[in-house]
């Protein structure tokens, strides 16, 4: 039993050895009918109907990003699945794609079109929002607070749209000195949502910009589904600078609203949220300066009745009656030191003479004046007794007044 030869390898190109244009147009178109059926989801930027043809070229465009392809289709197949379909509608197809050597172009190849209907696209839009729900893209503890005055205000807005006019000028309107950078968009159709994630890009790069504002007027859900789209919330989430989304009215709700830090009803409502009234903000100033004013002339008019009250008191009124007050008792405590005094220096000199008067009762000097001598030796001893004296001792004698000599004489 013999055994199956191998299969060669493909020789490769070379310098030497290239493949001509045909060959890599084959191989091309080989690598790309691998690829087989797909379902494709998009939305339609051109249809072009060409009269007496059976074929329908479409323009089949990404809604999130800058890229396209060309899809042909029997014309039975576009009237059997979408017969109203017109520009900007989002269609699902089945479609195959080609590579065709002699143009050097791909493009898809479509046996089946569905137009994608509101109910449709509303389920989509839900099932997106509980997505990005569930990711944190909505909640609350992650949206930041607005500056109280932006210096500088970004708009992505429609070119010369009402809501570019009422954006601009309600906010100037509130506060004149306010500045503006503002990028006009696509703000519906198959280019928008590239338009405004490079806008947004473009002004959350520039350090000047304190808040950026999406705004765009009302519109069928179909015109406000750019501003649903999953890689426009994401980058409004991904954004450094606080994003304010104002689109459509009150009753819109696209999913960048949920993303976006402030929510506005209206363009309208947006310029109000942004920036404060001038004049709200002058009268405020003029109020709290009057209860400033009034703060401090009550907190004078306080301080200056307890100054008041202070120099009304005794000691601040008449000081010197303080000291009068201890003049008094000084005078009081002297007249009261000198009436004690005088009363213990009588008592003492009472006391002095009832003591000179005993003294001089019990002086010898007394006794002398009653008519008594002192008789004394000559070595000064008194002579008390006649035996303390001999015949011839010399005595002396001291009378009351003056001193007589003697001599002891002999007895008889």
């Amino acid at each position: 039993m013999t055994q199956p030869e191998a299969k060669k390898p493909e020789p490769k190109s070379t310098a030497d050895e290239p493949w001509p244009v045909r060959v890599v147009s084959q191989k091309v178109g080989a690598w790309i009918a691998k690829l087989g059926w797909v379902w494709v989801d998009g939305q339609v930027a051109q249809i072009s109907r060409r009269p007496g043809s059976g074929v329908v070229f479409l323009t089949l465009r990404d809604p999130s990003a800058d890229l396209s392809l060309t899809v042909t289709a029997h014309r039975d197949v576009l009237d059997a699945g979408a017969p109203e379909l017109a520009e900007g509608a989002r269609v699902t197809m089945h479609a195959k794609p080609e590579f065709y050597p002699a143009r050097g172009t791909l493009s898809l190849r479509a046996d089946e079109i569905r137009q994608v209907g509101l109910g449709e696209l509303l389920a989509r839009l839900e099932r997106l929002k509980k997505l990005l729900g569930a990711e944190g893209l909505f909640a609350r503890d992650r949206k930041r607070r607005l500056p109280f005055l932006p210096g500088r205000i970004g708009l992505i807005t429609g070119r010369a749209s009402a809501a570019e006019r009422d954006v601009l000028m309600n906010t100037r309107r509130r506060w004149p000195a306010v500045e503006f950078r503002v990028v006009n968009v696509a703000v519906q159709g198959p280019t928008a949502v590239p338009q405004i994630i490079d806008a947004l890009k473009v002004l959350d790069n520039d350090d000047t910009i304190d808040v950026i504002v999406i705004a765009r007027g009302g519109g069928s859900v179909e015109d406000l589904l750019p501003f649903s789209d999953e890689a426009l919330c994401r980058a409004v989430f991904a954004a450094r600078t606080p994003v304010v989304s104002a689109i459509g009215h009150e009753t819109d709700a696209p999913l960048l609203d949920y993303v976006a830090d402030l929510r506005a009803s209206t363009p309208t409502d947006a310029a109000k949220r942004i920036v404060p009234d001038l004049a709200d903000e002058l009268r405020l100033i003029e109020l709290a300066r009057n209860r400033l004013d009034r703060a401090v002339i009550g907190l004078i008019e306080r301080e200056r009745h307890r100054i008041e009250s202070w120099r009304s008191r005794p000691v601040l009124a008449r000081p010197e009656s303080l000291i009068d007050q201890r003049a008094a008792e000084v005078t009081a405590l002297r007249d009261r030191a000198g009436r004690s005094l005088e009363h213990r220096l009588r008592r003492a000199d009472d006391d002095l003479r009832h003591t000179v008067a005993r003294l001089r009762a019990l002086s010898p000097a007394a006794t002398l004046q009653r008519g008594y001598a002192i008789v004394q030796r000559a070595d000064g001893h008194v002579v008390r007794a006649a035996d303390e004296v001999a015949a011839d001792d010399l005595l002396r004698i001291r009378l009351a007044s003056g001193e007589l000599a003697a001599r002891v004489g002999s007895d008889q």
